[in-house]
């Protein structure tokens, strides 16, 4: 089969950043999917491990990844009870195995979800690996239910990915009132596109929130800077309020920020209940089949705002290039066929 993959980081503006190979088609195991898959977008986190996985070596073979994609299922382990062949799914993977850049991927069944059947392979994409992150965020750490609703939440990066669906999912499921950052008209534009009561700018936030009418927010979720925002969460959240973020700050924090006003912190890492196997598992494979229900009935949207053609690797050149850049506005996918 074709894929796409590196043997050594390099900048993306390199000819060899990524190769185009062949390689083995995988055979399905216990729980495991094989999928053909459709389209892969691209998030942070493939340009962070191609960056840092190789930078003082050049691997034996080269290293798929991708941690997003859409495909059908064309065989399955014999274990496997969830799904059959010629299902579509979609879904955002483990990043202990070679990823979704590729014809064909081993998938736990487990982690897949349905594909909504309204979007295309390209809108459909988009969505896993944000959607988990956003929901897992809002419902599983923050804990916030339906007795929540009306409360506020600032979401710090609201035109990202994860920005662009965790707007939604706090806006349309959670009843939340969503102030959201950006600071690009075209970025401010996106943000209420997607739901957001109120777009305030990320400079001078603190003033900027106030100003809006709001002198603290039940909810925090931070999306672009730990270390470069915690003073300013500290100062605008609510006494007994929650602060989540999925950066990953270069300095430590002073946690005491927060006990004054007995304020709780969480991490979200999508990538946690694959990677450890946890009770839960299972969690994300019901996730994903909501999140397709809700794209199937008009509460939420897909988040793409570009798609790249063929399974190439000038493609993901390409891509990554964009998405480096940090100027990207929703998703970006690449669409194999």
């Amino acid at each position: 089969m074709k894929a796409i993959g590196f043997k050594t980081s390099l900048p993306i503006s390199e000819a060899d950043s990524f190769i185009a190979f062949e390689t083995v088609k995988p055979v399905p195991s216990g729980r495991q999917l094989l999928v053909k898959v459709a389209a892969a977008s691209v998030n942070p986190v493939d340009f962070k491990v191609r960056k840092n996985s190789a930078k003082e070596q050049v691997l034996a073979s080269p290293r798929i990844i991708g941690w997003d994609a859409t495909g059908t299922v064309e065989a399955v382990g014999g274990d496997a009870s969830l799904f059959q062949p010629g299902d579509d799914v979609y879904y955002a993977g483990d990043i202990r195995l070679p990823g979704s850049n590729a014809e064909y991927q081993l998938v736990d069944e487990r982690i897949v979800g349905k594909a909504p059947r309204k979007l295309s392979v390209e809108q459909a994409a988009a969505i896993p690996l944000t959607a988990l992150t956003a929901w897992e965020m809002l419902f599983d750490r923050l804990a916030i239910t339906e007795l929540d609703k009306g409360k506020t939440i600032l979401i710090i990066g609201g035109a990202g990915g994860v920005g662009s669906i965790a707007i939604q999912l706090a806006k349309q499921v959670a009843g939340l009132t969503v102030i959201a950052t950006a600071s690009r008209p075209e970025s401010v534009e996106w943000c209420r596109k997607m739901g957001a009561d109120v777009v305030v700018n990320h400079q001078n936030l603190v003033e900027e929130v106030r100003n809006a009418g709001y002198k603290y927010v039940d909810y925090i979720f931070d999306l672009v800077d730990l270390y470069q925002y915690w003073g300013t969460m500290a100062e605008l959240i609510k006494p007994q309020g929650k602060i989540g973020s999925i950066s990953d700050p270069n300095e430590g924090v002073n946690l005491r920020l927060l006990k004054g006003k007995s304020v709780s912190f969480h991490w979200e890492l999508m990538f946690t209940r694959s990677t450890f196997e946890t009770d839960d598992i299972l969690e994300q494979h019901r996730i994903l089949n909501r999140v397709s229900e809700l794209l199937d009935n008009g509460t939420l949207t897909t988040t793409l705002t570009e798609t790249v053609e063929g399974l190439s690797a000038e493609s993901f050149r390409k891509a990554h290039a964009q998405l480096e850049s940090g100027r990207t506005i929703g998703k970006l996918v690449v669409k194999y066929q």
